[in-house]
């Protein structure tokens, strides 16, 4: 299945034979304090700049009726000044029809905050605020 939007990573995740655990990490971009002129232009203009990690959260597919929902729910824990700019996604799959706890989740999600904090972030979908997601060019 292709993954045009959040809805569909639902979907999904909804159709996997095993359930599902969902993965979210979300992040700001921010520009790094060692950033040259040239970088800062860029920054200024809408690209570069450094993904910065601010909180993560896992839910099982049935908890979440849409992205606006989570979105809303985000909110309820954003710190002022600290915006979230996209939100990170990845399935944690069950086995023997056994869904993946919340304390199954904490070490993926740790390594998602790790891989994202050093850039090495394409093993998951990153959505932007409005659900869509996000191509890195």
């Amino acid at each position: 299945m292709d993954i045009s939007s959040f809805d569909d990573l639902l979907q999904a995740a909804r159709l996997q034979p095993e359930p599902q655990r969902l993965l979210f990490v979300f992040a700001a971009v921010e520009l790094p304090d060692d950033a040259s002129p040239a970088q800062r232009a860029r920054f200024e203009a809408g690209q570069g700049g450094a993904l910065v990690p601010l909180m993560c959260v896992d839910k099982a597919p049935q908890e979440l009726l849409s992205f606006s929902a989570l979105v809303e729910e985000a909110s309820q824990f954003s710190a002022p000044g600290h915006d979230w700019a996209m939100v990170f996604a990845a399935a944690l799959s069950g086995t023997l029809d056994k869904a993946p706890t919340s304390a199954d989740a904490q070490a993926p999600l740790q390594r998602m905050v790790d891989a994202i904090k050093g850039g090495s972030h394409g093993a998951y979908i990153p959505f932007d605020r409005q659900g869509q997601p996000v191509r890195f060019g």
